[in-house]
């Protein structure tokens, strides 16, 4: 049972969202809230495996939610739901420490998929979001890696798969290898990389310049 919790603004998207999760078997909605004004009472009250975040939201905005829950629940899965596609809030969101970005106008059935999918480790995006973040990767100039932190070529494969988006499973398919060792190769990635999740080790990609 996946336990999910919701923060929208929007009364209509909210309670669609809360029936789509609560009415699907394997998911359960353990909350769902306007704002994110009690944040941290709300996660610890309900204790959900994946945050399903509302980026533009009046008083605390999701992107500094990100920032407190990862604060506080630094394992905590965050997906952030918005209508913006802008680079700025794409790489805040990725920085602060979000899991994934998708877009309000992706089908229900999709949500459910990339709700599981960031449950299980992915990191998943709308595809117009992962075209923009590809896209923020190809504009960086030519020549400025600042430091390759000493990654072997299959280390950087797999961080490539990371910041694609892929989950465990389809980094294990992908390179023909398991999915344990796929961790093992992650944990080391962490390390050399002195990161403590996915959303850093992708935000640093990105910011450094090291793939």
């Amino acid at each position: 049972m996946i336990k999910v919790a919701i923060f929208e603004d929007n009364e209509n998207l909210r309670i669609s969202l809360y029936h789509l999760i609560h009415g699907t078997p394997g998911y359960q909605c353990v909350g769902a809230f306007a704002d994110c004004s009690n944040l941290l009472k709300n996660i610890k009250d309900t204790a959900p495996d994946v945050v399903l975040m509302d980026i533009a939201m009046p008083g605390i905005n999701g992107i500094e939610g990100v920032r407190m829950l990862k604060d506080k629940y630094p394992d905590l899965k965050v997906m952030m739901q918005t209508i913006f596609e802008d680079n700025e809030k794409i790489f805040e969101s990725i920085l602060a420490g979000a899991s994934g970005y998708i877009l309000k106008n992706t089908s229900p059935s999709r949500i459910l998929e990339f709700i599981k999918e960031t449950y299980e480790g992915g990191a998943p995006m709308s595809p117009s979001v992962a075209t923009k973040v590809l896209k923020m990767m190809a504009q960086r100039p030519p020549g400025a890696k600042t430091d390759t932190f000493n990654l072997s070529d299959r280390e950087k494969e797999i961080l490539t798969c990371m910041v694609d988006g892929m989950s465990y499973k389809l980094i294990a398919d992908t390179c023909f290898i398991s999915v344990d060792t796929v961790r093992g190769h992650i944990r080391r990635i962490y390390e050399k990389l002195h990161v403590h999740s996915k959303s850093e080790a992708v935000a640093k990609v990105i910011k450094g310049n090291i793939l």
